[in-house]
């Protein structure tokens, strides 16, 4: 049963899942932060082939309503590059039985209640600087005619770090902003960025840039084992990530599990700041994340 605002609008929170299931843990815990909140707006995430029957289990459990779509390609991309399908998430304007949806990241969480989003009109979204939009989050009003009229454009216009946000920023060159609350870019390069990294607990939305929480052990942000990373290290936001994970049901956590694979990853670049003696310590940290017992595929 759909859900309807003050003014019987239809409106959904969205997400789109394609290639991997890198990020089937990061769309549990998104969703699970929504119903966090007490939101009334429907929960719907769109996905390619690439995500198993067993994985659409829990992500159904976590609370989305999922529909299977057909991957849109880059035409920036080379072909099997891992951001070969990464404009899949156009098809959020074929959501035409929504009359407003915004757009989440599978990377982001939601901290207090951002229904009222929804007055907004297309396209509206937070800064990523000055003169360009994140599109974490994104108000978008579904439509076959702007869907359409993108895919005529889809060829003519460039992108200006061969993504889909910059791409989308050469489309939408009129965008309303958004206060960067709703969606905070977890980036603190430099003492300034040092000093923001001292309001997460005022934020509404936190966007998870660089390494993931659940690719990372929880006792720390393994974004501190890499020095490229550490702009995006926040042991707060870290903590913040694991507290929604904490709250989850049982029955969804292992939806967020280490494979063998990524326990590998983890062990390697701890060892590697161990011999560069990072001047952080992270490295320090004794790890005790039971997941490391527990391994998948």
């Amino acid at each position: 049963m759909l859900k309807y605002s003050a003014f019987q609008q239809r409106e959904a929170y969205a997400t789109v899942l394609h290639t991997s299931e890198d990020y089937v843990c990061g769309a549990v815990a998104l969703a699970q932060s929504i119903i966090r909140t007490n939101s009334t707006r429907d929960l719907i995430l769109l996905h390619d082939e690439n995500i198993t029957p067993e994985s659409l289990v829990g992500l159904k459990a976590a609370g989305w309503d999922t529909r299977l779509i057909n991957g849109i390609r880059s035409p920036f991309a080379d072909k099997d590059s891992f951001n070969e399908w990464n404009f899949s998430p156009l098809r959020i304007w074929m959501l035409t039985w929504y009359d407003k949806v915004v757009f989440i990241d599978a990377d982001v969480l939601v901290f207090n209640n951002i229904d009222w989003l929804f007055v907004f009109p297309q396209l509206s979204a937070a800064p990523n600087d000055k003169t360009l939009f994140n599109s974490g989050v994104m108000v978008i009003e579904p439509s076959l005619c702007v869907f359409e009229d993108l895919m005529v454009k889809f060829l003519e216009m460039d992108s200006y770090n061969g993504s889909y946000q910059g791409w989308l920023n050469e489309v939408f060159t009129w965008w309303h902003r958004l206060p960067s609350q709703v969606n905070f870019l977890k980036d603190f390069e430099g003492e300034d960025g040092r000093r923001q990294e001292k309001i997460l607990d005022e934020i509404s939305v936190l966007h998870f840039l660089g390494l993931k929480p659940w690719m990372c052990y929880r006792d720390y942000d393994c974004n501190w084992d890499k020095e490229g990373m550490q702009r995006f290290a926040s042991d707060k936001a870290h903590e913040k990530w694991w507290q929604v994970y904490d709250e989850m049901p049982e029955t969804l956590q292992p939806y967020c599990g280490l494979t063998e694979h990524m326990n590998w990853r983890l062990k390697k670049w701890r060892w590697i700041a161990r011999s560069l003696k990072q001047p952080d310590e992270h490295w320090k940290i004794g790890v005790t994340d039971p997941r490391q017992y527990n391994l998948g595929a």
